[in-house]
């Protein structure tokens, strides 16, 4: 799979994590001892093992909000974890939970490239192809995929464009800043939340494009950051993992366009946007 010509190309993007997930209806039985034996299939490549609580299923709809129902269950045993297979350098890894299949690059080094979309994209299609294969010799039912995620998180630090929190027009457009000569002095700091909806040519939902913009300090000496993550999410195109993987290609695209169309053309300059 090529590069699509038509997307923005930055030669430095602020980019520190790239994640493609699949849930699915829940794997009746699946356990922890399962995912362990999950494991052995990509141990070679993955041999670092992490156990977290898992995921709650997130479903785009759409229509009028619905008024919220408070729901009680009462689970006979603890749900299994969610676990992680991670590479020594833990830049990559796989999450597993009864209902989660999930793949992160992660930078790790300040030096380390992005590979881009498309090495992770075949590397994750091998993947799910593993997991499909276990869970077919294992004796478990099909995966019967219900959302797609496709999430981008950028960490944009400071430097010639802008300096502090409170500078969030220098760095994307959706924020006009104060007039000239106003009486507040510039924020402390400031977020913001934005939801596209994804559309067909027949102007149908095919997912949603959430955008969350907030103030952070890097780790390394507390210096002011912006964390930009951007996520499309909704249902596969048709049954089958290639409807996922179709889902995944647009939802690259939305966010791709979505960073160029939100950010400056100052901050595209500093990352040395290349297609403009």
């Amino acid at each position: 799979m090529s590069r699509p010509e038509d997307l923005p190309d930055f030669r430095n993007p602020p980019l520190v994590e790239t994640v493609l997930s699949l849930q699915f209806e829940p794997i009746e039985g699946l356990t922890a001892a399962h995912v362990g034996l999950l494991w052995q299939r990509f141990r070679k490549e993955l041999p670092l093992i992490e156990e977290y609580a898992p995921l709650a299923p997130v479903v785009e709809t759409f229509g009028p909000p619905s008024p919220p129902q408070a729901q009680v269950t009462i689970e006979e045993r603890p749900p299994a974890p969610r676990l992680w297979f991670l590479n020594e350098a833990k830049s990559e890894l796989i999450q597993v939970q009864s209902d989660r299949f999930i793949h992160n690059w992660r930078r790790t080094a300040k030096d380390q490239p992005y590979p881009r979309f498309e090495p992770i994209r075949e590397k994750f299609r091998q993947e799910v192809s593993v997991f499909e294969q276990f869970l077919k010799e294992e004796g478990f039912q099909p995966l019967e995929v219900n959302q797609c995620e496709v999430t981008y998180v950028n960490h944009i630090e400071p430097g010639a464009v802008w300096e502090g929190h409170g500078q969030l027009e220098k760095v994307v457009r959706i924020w006009a800043g104060l007039p000239e000569r106003a009486f507040l002095p510039e924020p402390e700091n400031a977020a913001a939340t934005l939801r596209f909806i994804m559309r067909d040519e027949t102007r149908a939902p095919l997912g949603r494009l959430h955008v969350l913009l907030q103030p952070a300090w890097r780790k390394t000496d507390n210096a002011p950051i912006l964390t930009l993550n951007l996520t499309a999410r909704g249902a596969p195109f048709s049954e089958g993992i290639d409807g996922a993987f179709q889902f995944f290609d647009l939802g690259r695209e939305w966010i791709v366009k979505g960073f160029a169309d939100l950010t400056t053309p100052e901050m595209h300059a500093a990352w040395g946007r290349s297609d403009a």
